[in-house]
């Protein structure tokens, strides 16, 4: 009986190991799927970002959420048990991001990209990784001081962004009269401020910083106003793709409860920037400690 028994067992045990590997390989896929088939995955990044995702003087992408990015990318290779994942980078704006992702031209997007309920519908978003305050940038002596004050004037924001929408509502709401212009990046932008074809750049309090500090003289501008909204970064990718999502999440909330991700924002946020030689000075937010604390992909509103 015990032979018998023993002969069972060691039989079964065999045929689940040799069932079992072939139906793990086979059980990908989505996103995972193709990136195991092909070798390659394709990041969506900014080109202006700074000091999320840019281009440094090499031409070479860098950021704080590219960083991050990378990390995922190391968990993924992990995950698949890929000696080599080539890399594919593709610029991406904010009116495209979008479509890139739903069709699958970018696999994942990391960047400057706000995590909404209304996009949810359109594309999936992994754990949060920054929250932002939406503020304005203006001349330090324009006299502009809040948001009232922009009525009657030329006012600047990033074509498709959640900045865009907010001051479109609000001019509309309260019968501001502003005529809003919308630059294709966060560059164009604060150069139609600069150029005085603005008098004010609406955008992510952050953002606002980073063009700030790369300005020729950063003791022009201020950055101003109650903030508007709270919203959280995060990255993009496409929907219904769990097992992807699981992979991102998961190595994003290691970074960031290791304590790796404050090391991060120190590198990006308190320290001269790499290759701009410029520090943001922008303090570690009570917000962005919670989150780190306890990662979440919640939209903020």
């Amino acid at each position: 009986m015990f032979t018998i028994s023993r002969r069972l067992v060691i039989a079964v045990t065999l045929a689940t190991a040799l069932i079992s590997a072939p139906v793990l390989a086979q059980d990908l896929t989505g996103t995972l799927k193709k990136i195991k088939e092909t070798g390659v995955i394709t990041l969506g990044h900014r080109e202006s970002s700074m000091p999320f995702s840019y281009y440094d003087d090499k031409r070479q992408v860098v950021g704080y959420s590219q960083d991050m990015m990378l990390k995922a990318v190391d968990a993924i290779k992990a995950e698949l048990k890929l000696p080599k994942l080539e890399i594919k980078l593709v610029p991406v704006t904010s009116e495209n991001r979008i479509t890139l992702v739903q069709d699958g031209t970018v696999d994942l997007e990391c960047g400057s990209t706000t995590n909404t309920t209304e996009r949810q519908k359109q594309v999936s978003f992994s754990n949060s990784i920054f929250v932002v305050a939406t503020r304005l940038m203006t001349k330090s002596s324009s006299g502009i001081k809040d948001f009232p004050d922009l009525a009657g004037k030329n006012v600047v924001t990033t074509a498709g962004t959640t900045s865009e929408r907010l001051l479109r509502k609000m001019n509309e709401d309260n019968h501001m009269k502003m005529k809003i212009i919308s630059a294709k990046d966060h560059g164009d932008a604060f150069q139609t401020l600069e150029s005085g074809r603005a008098a004010a750049f609406v955008m992510d309090e952050v953002l606002l910083y980073g063009e700030m500090a790369s300005a020729k003289n950063p003791r022009e501008w201020a950055v101003v106003g109650t903030p508007q909204s709270y919203e959280a970064y995060a990255c993009m990718m496409r929907k219904d793709d769990p097992a992807f999502k699981k992979v991102v999440d998961d190595a994003l909330a290691k970074v960031m409860t290791s304590g790796e991700a404050e090391k991060l924002y120190a590198k990006w946020f308190l320290q001269p920037i790499p290759s701009k030689g410029l520090t943001l000075n922008f303090a570690l937010s009570y917000a962005l400690k919670k989150l780190y604390k306890s990662p979440n992909d919640k939209a903020y509103e």
